[in-house]
């Protein structure tokens, strides 16, 4: 892979980050609902295609025709990935790899019954998650060595995006007016996150709700980025 050489310089050019939902502050005896959605940010990347490799300029999409591509929510393009995987960018292709490896290195925790192993498979994996998330990181870093505020900028609106719909969708859904108890009320959101108050004293009855709304948003919201 060859990368252009380039000064590293201060840029004045700014992004809006993640969606940060004013907290309901008081003290709440019902159980409180956490929806967080899994690597949030490396699933957006992979789901959308973006990377340096499939960034599209205005000139280019003459050429296209639109469902050859994405506009993100900040206006910029990206090429899709196709069917038979041709067209992959370099970065999805990379944290799909890297996500794997997480994966197996969780699935492997779980069977190990040895302490020491699995501590060193605990911290493989935790070292993972900061390597995949890094990805994201180091494409909105102006002073670092590969920045790309398309990219950035486009995986945070897609993710406020995400936030503000699951928001709705559970406020809208989880309602008395639709044969719930109470109306659900989201108390707190931050990033890639959610909690919500559905008023459910009954554990069992809350679990299977719990289950149910992940599975609800993860439909509705963004099937590729699991809740």
């Amino acid at each position: 892979m060859v990368i252009p050489t380039m000064k590293t310089q201060q840029n004045n050019n700014k992004f809006e980050g993640a969606t940060v939902l004013d907290p309901l502050n008081g003290f709440y005896k019902d159980p409180i609902v956490t929806l967080d959605f899994s690597s949030l940010y490396p699933s957006i990347m992979i789901c959308h295609n973006l990377c340096y490799s499939t960034l599209l300029r205005p000139e280019q999409l003459q050429s296209l025709s639109p469902s050859d591509y994405t506009r993100t929510p900040t206006g910029n393009y990206f090429i899709h990935k196709g069917s038979d995987g041709s067209r992959e960018g370099i970065l999805p292709e990379i944290l799909k790899g890297l996500l794997a490896a997480r994966k197996r290195a969780k699935d492997e925790l779980k069977l190990e019954n040895d302490p020491f192993n699995q501590a060193v498979l605990n911290v493989r994996q935790l070292a993972l998650k900061i390597v995949v998330n890094s990805v994201y990181g180091f494409t909105g870093a102006q002073v670092g060595k590969l920045p790309c505020l398309e990219i950035s900028q486009s995986v945070t609106a897609f993710g406020r995006e995400m936030i503000d719909r699951t928001k709705k969708l559970i406020e809208e859904r989880y309602t008395k007016q639709n044969g719930y108890d109470n109306d659900a009320i989201v108390v707190y959101g931050d990033t890639d996150s959610v909690m919500v108050k559905f008023g459910m004293i009954d554990l069992p009855k809350y679990n299977g709700e719990r289950e149910r709304s992940s599975c609800i948003c993860e439909s509705k919201v963004q099937r590729s980025c699991e809740v």
